[in-house]
């Protein structure tokens, strides 16, 4: 597995007591909690977490070929 990225968040007590409270329900941790919640963010959002395909990290990934290219001549 991967490493995991480490990161300092600073969150209003409220907000972390709710996420506290909703990880006690899930049987999660804070930090599992969190993660999860960004998740179904970033699912809700169309921008699904994707494993990087080949290449080297940071390398953008190539858009797939589509029928309608500009390379095709028009019908």
């Amino acid at each position: 597995m991967a490493e995991r990225k480490k990161l300092l968040l600073r969150l209003d007590p409220q907000v972390y007591d709710a996420i506290a409270r909703w990880a006690a329900d899930d049987i999660r941790s804070v930090n599992a909690q969190i993660e999860y919640a960004l998740r179904l963010a970033l699912r809700s959002a169309g921008r699904t977490a994707r494993p990087p395909r080949g290449g080297t990290p940071g390398e953008p990934t190539p858009e797939p070929e589509s029928a309608g290219s500009e390379d095709s001549e028009p019908a």
